[in-house]
């Protein structure tokens, strides 16, 4: 396996700087804290280690080791790790590492789990469907047809897709097959035109917005706290958001930083799209001397934004969903249940 193609679970990862952060505030040597780890590792993280091993053997430092697995350690983890090495704080960087990484891990299976429910709901309502339209309705559509009752038009229109299913499968997965390939060659080469799209909707705007400034206050607390200068920090923080925005406010700040203004001074261009509070703080830290801890501030009140936001949308969602899935499943069970009643009330006594 190469070195690019190797990849760790969050776990893994958070385990292997916790391990190396503990080792080497005890005051172990980085070799013999390496070679200690060896012996209980396996998969990824032994391939890692023992890369690791055999280059510091040669004289290398741990962050060209990391820069070599592009899957598993980011370019701010390389550079954090590389300035602490040059400042000697290694033992204390890869505490606050692994304390950001548990964070981003804590904070993605906020999203996961936000999302949880509503793919739950669309996957029965499909399974649902598909139920109805290869099992159900063909054996009723028999019926119809044999006692050659008048359908309405919601319910002829059900019975020729599973009509259509049925006769042409193959068709059918071939027509899903090419909308899904689609799909996939839109985002592969129109992937910022979607994404784009994506982020405008109602609700993922905002709340994308606070996760791309979480994203961002938190690498650039860890890349300051590390030793790194202002305007290495910005251009390397701009690769880990998602929004072209937030990029170009980035990028508009270390400009300015470069012609002699400060990085407040440049959030503050953007202030429709920086809250307030965050060009405050970065003020207050850049008077203080302690723009670092202003970011690590930041990071945590953006990150209580993000869960409160997905809270409010999570409530919000199921009841929608709810509803809209009740309304399509009764109008099927409507459109197979009238012609029912229709026949019996012809048939009843008057």
């Amino acid at each position: 396996m190469k070195d690019k193609d190797v990849r760790l679970s969050s776990g893994d990862k958070i385990a292997l700087i916790s391990n190396l952060s503990t080792m080497l505030s005890a005051g172990i040597p980085i070799l013999d804290a390496v070679n200690n780890l060896l012996e209980d590792s396996k998969g990824g993280v032994k391939k890692i280690l023992e890369t690791l091993r055999d280059d510091l053997t040669q004289g290398h430092q741990i962050n060209f080791t990391l820069a070599k697995f592009t899957n598993t350690f980011d370019k701010v983890t390389v550079n954090v790790v590389k300035a602490s090495e040059e400042a000697g704080t290694l033992d204390v960087t890869l505490k606050d590492l692994k304390a950001s990484l548990q964070k981003q891990n804590e904070f993605n299976d906020k999203v996961r789990s936000a999302l949880i429910y509503p793919i739950f709901i669309v996957g029965v309502f499909v399974l649902v469907l598909l139920v109805q339209l290869v099992y159900v309705i063909p054996k009723i559509a028999l019926v119809f047809k044999n006692l050659r009752v008048p359908l309405p038009l919601p319910t002829k229109i059900l019975i020729a897709l599973s009509d259509f299913m049925l006769k042409n499968t193959i068709t059918f997965l071939f027509l899903v097959a090419a909308i899904v390939v689609f799909f996939i060659f839109l985002y592969t080469k129109k992937k910022s035109f979607v994404l784009n799209l994506f982020y405008s909707l109602p609700g993922v705007s905002g709340l994308v917005k606070l996760i791309d400034l979480t994203r961002f206050s938190r690498s650039l607390y860890l890349l300051l706290n590390s030793g790194l200068p202002i305007v290495a920090a910005l251009d390397l923080t701009s690769e880990v958001v998602v929004r072209a925005q937030t990029q170009k406010i980035i990028n508009k700040s270390k400009e300015m930083i470069l012609s002699g203004k400060t990085f407040s001074e440049g959030l503050r261009t953007a202030k429709g799209y920086i809250p307030t509070i965050m060009i405050k703080l970065v003020e207050t830290g850049e008077k203080t001397g302690s723009l670092d801890k202003s970011m690590q501030d930041i990071s945590e009140y953006f990150d209580y934004q993000v869960s409160t936001t997905l809270k409010t949308l999570t409530a919000l969602l199921e009841p929608i969903m709810l509803v809209v899935i009740g309304i399509m499943v009764g109008g099927m069970m409507i459109s197979i249940i009238a012609p029912i009643y229709g026949l019996i009330s012809q048939v009843s006594p008057h």
